[in-house]
């Protein structure tokens, strides 16, 4: 079973919804990515995504677009990422790390080396947005037989085909992107969610995460009745642009807590 199977698991026996958070590697200073990766923890968050820097996000909205310019102005690249996880691996062995980005870093460096770094630094799988589920079987198998989870995105336009797609490659647990859009914009319609997740379960048996929109602790806690997992990204962003470096750490744990405080209440 994978780390991340594992979490989920532990949390259903728990009756819990996993928290799920993102941030961006490099942003808004280096060095402040592994203390950033074990605030988020300590407020609650299960499972840590880590987002690969790139000029070219196109999944993202302005907020995650500013951190990736903010990083990639910090020099920081793919091998850094790989370095931060395990920094963060040599005092946290439990929580399971997603790196998430584009394809572009990936094929630099070649599919097999990311799977053996990944490997060796103590990654737990990846989401790649511009990798559609029908093109890359061969990367699915490898990450597979790796231990590692190669995690995909669905929509609300993804059609069934799709969906039996992604049910036949993905690992670790399927990403619902509950808007039309990029991350950070709109309102969820949490009706709509919930009649779509139906729909995904009829082909997908991971468990299903919900992400894009997310921003409040009501939100998150209305996601969380038709959910396995909320997820969080560009809020988080937010929180590390208006509190500035040196109030960043605690400002992304203070967030955290109260996001875990409404899934829990």
């Amino acid at each position: 079973m994978s780390k991340i199977a594992a979490t989920f698991s532990a949390l259903k026996a728990q009756n819990k919804t996993a928290l799920v958070t993102f941030i961006t590697a490099g942003d808004p200073a280096p060095e402040l990515t592994v203390p950033l990766m074990h605030a988020l923890v300590a407020g609650g968050a299960d499972i840590l995504e880590l987002g690969v820097p790139f000029s070219d996000p196109m999944a993202e909205g302005p907020v995650i677009q500013r951190a990736c310019e903010r990083a990639l102005a910090n020099g920081v690249g793919i091998q850094d990422v790989f370095n931060y996880v395990a920094e963060f691996r040599k005092t946290n062995q439990t929580t399971p790390v997603v790196l998430m980005g584009y394809a572009n870093p990936i094929e630099r460096i070649g599919p097999k080396a990311f799977i053996e770094q990944s490997v060796a630094v103590g990654a737990d799988g990846a989401i790649v947005v511009d990798y559609p589920p029908e093109e890359c079987e061969e990367f699915a198998a490898a990450m597979r037989a790796a231990e590692l989870d190669l995690i995909f995105l669905l929509a609300p336009t993804s059609t069934e085909k799709r969906i039996e797609q992604v049910a036949k490659v993905g690992g670790g647990f399927s990403y619902y992107v509950s808007l039309k859009g990029v991350t950070g914009a709109g309102n969820i319609d949490v009706a709509d969610v919930a009649n779509r997740l139906q729909a995904i379960r009829k082909h997908v048996k991971l468990p299903v995460g919900v992400g894009f929109g997310i921003r409040d602790g009501a939100t998150a806690r209305a996601v969380a009745e038709v959910a396995d997992a909320v997820v969080i990204g560009s809020r988080i962003i937010q929180e590390i642009e208006t509190a500035g470096k040196d109030k960043a750490v605690a400002a992304v744990q203070a967030f955290t807590t109260s996001i875990r405080a409404a899934l829990d209440a």
